[in-house]
């Protein structure tokens, strides 16, 4: 628990000069509706120092407060770390006007990978790959307190904690069955999907022949 920060809003300026690889990133909302339910916490992990960074949101969050974040997140020479990166991904647009760039999603990379498995949650990720048991029974707490209790800072730590071993793992598996150019396909489409939900096609496939 010691291995952590907490600030609201933004991160530090001075902050931002120690990052410079890769970064685990996981996002808690009020709930799944994107319009809907706001954003309450970023947690971020600086895989190049180990260090995780916690960022509260109360109910006047606003882009012109997160100017930092946003130039982290859409640096485009360090890669960013999410597990369903989709939702995440629009919910930093939705509500801090954030484009993130240079996206390792690890859900999509699963899918891609590991055929032989219908689980391709973070927890069926971290319990096959790495043998370590995920507690989740504060995914649906309220995010919104005013602070947050331990067992929340507990959680949010753990959903960035494995997410560049599981990375490592799954980019091995996607190069030795070929489908890394596939991945980053993928990946660059990203932003392009995140669109389409935000414009409500979040249910649709607009590929589809009906």
């Amino acid at each position: 628990m010691s291995n952590y920060q907490l600030f609201h809003n933004d991160l530090p300026s001075k902050i931002l000069k120690s990052f410079k690889g890769d970064i685990s990133i996981d996002t808690e909302t009020l709930g799944l509706n994107i319009k809907r339910d706001r954003l309450c916490l970023i947690q971020l992990r600086n895989e190049t120092d180990k260090k995780i960074y916690l960022i509260k949101f109360e109910d006047d969050l606003s882009p012109k407060f997160s100017k930092n974040i946003k130039t982290l997140l859409e640096d485009n020479n360090l890669t960013k770390i999410f597990h369903f990166g989709r939702f995440d991904m629009a919910v930093l647009r939705e509500n801090l006007k954030i484009n993130v760039k240079n996206v390792f999603c690890t859900k999509i990379a699963s899918k891609l990978t590991r055929t032989y498995s219908s689980k391709h949650s973070l927890k069926d990720l971290v319990d096959e790959i790495l043998d370590i048991q995920l507690d989740k029974t504060e995914q649906s707490s309220d995010w919104s307190k005013k602070k947050l209790t331990k067992k929340q800072i507990e959680y949010a730590m753990n959903d960035v904690l494995y997410l560049s071993d599981i990375k490592n793992s799954l980019n091995d598996k996607l190069l030795n069955q070929k489908r890394i150019g596939l991945f980053k396909s993928i990946m660059k489409f990203m932003e392009i999907r995140v669109d389409l939900d935000l414009q409500g096609w979040e249910g649709v496939d607009i590929f589809a022949h009906k």
